[in-house]
């Protein structure tokens, strides 16, 4: 039996980060081992990115995203290019992580 993949875009991987996502939170900190859970390294950049200085960000969230998370690199995944993370963009990342789960 072939295990589901769950894909984590940018706006996933910074709720996790900022605590604002309890199901993100239990996918990654409970390890699902019927799930492979995967990113690419844009993602991962661009919600590394989008961290601000007043953030309360743990480190230890990352070192358990890194050991859970498979992160795949954007040009071998996908045949792109990565590209450079704009004050738009944080700002779209920011209001997507920073909106409460239903």
């Amino acid at each position: 039996m072939q295990k589901q993949k769950l894909y984590l875009k940018a706006g996933a991987i910074l709720k996790y980060f900022l605590g604002t996502s309890d199901k993100i939170d239990t996918l990654i900190m409970c390890r699902n081992n019927e799930m492979d859970l995967v990113t690419t390294d844009q993602d991962l950049y661009e919600a590394l990115g989008s961290l601000k200085d007043y953030d309360n960000f743990n480190q230890r969230k990352l070192v358990k995203f890194l050991e859970v998370v498979e992160v795949g690199s954007l040009k071998r995944v996908k045949g792109k290019e990565r590209t450079i993370l704009s004050h738009e963009r944080v700002e779209e990342l920011r209001k997507i992580a920073l909106k409460k789960d239903d």
